[in-house]
């Protein structure tokens, strides 16, 4: 199917493709700097996660919707979460043992570097899904919509995998 895009939807599209290269570009510079393996192995797996979601924009803006029978971003997938991945990796251990574990393995500051990367990427997580809520208002096309709103979801997903992973290493503590 030929997709015909108005100039906003175009723009809206391109706006996106931006903000997966930068997600792309980070996840992969922040699982080279984190010194956690768990940290290192959730960022790797966003990484791939987001070019995923930038091969379905490129598709999207070159008039394609993709297919939803071929695994692309746009499609319902069965593969886990990298929250479901996380829980699966954690140890029976408390949160306090993992952060006391780790506070001991990294006393130059790794921890806390760590934290900030998280942080960051929280923070941009919110920003992209943010961005995509809007996208989705104001595009025609059903399909479209439906792809947008799975990409979203996913990012939601890192969000939420980020935030599961700082609660259990005690970077972050809602009050």
């Amino acid at each position: 199917m030929n997709l015909n895009l108005t100039n906003k939807e175009r723009l809206l599209l391109q706006d996106q493709k931006s903000h997966e290269e930068i997600c792309v570009q980070k996840y992969n510079d922040y699982a080279n700097m984190a010194s956690d393996p768990q940290l290192k192995t959730l960022f790797t797996q966003n990484a791939q996660t987001e070019q995923d979601h930038l091969n379905t924009i490129n598709q999207l803006l070159n008039g394609q919707i993709p297919n939803l029978n071929q695994g692309q971003s746009g499609a319902p997938q069965q593969n886990q979460s990298p929250t479901q991945i996380l829980r699966q990796q954690s140890s029976p251990q408390t949160s306090a043992q993992q952060s006391n574990n780790f506070l001991g393995q990294n006393q130059s500051g790794g921890y806390q570097a760590d934290q900030n990367l998280c942080t960051d990427m929280l923070m941009t997580e919110k920003y992209v899904s943010g961005a995509y809520d809007t996208a989705i208002f104001e595009f025609r096309d059903p399909q479209v919509r439906q792809i947008l709103n799975h990409i979203q979801k996913e990012e939601q997903q890192h969000g939420e995998a980020i935030f599961n992973y700082m609660q259990s290493m005690g970077m972050y503590n809602p009050q």
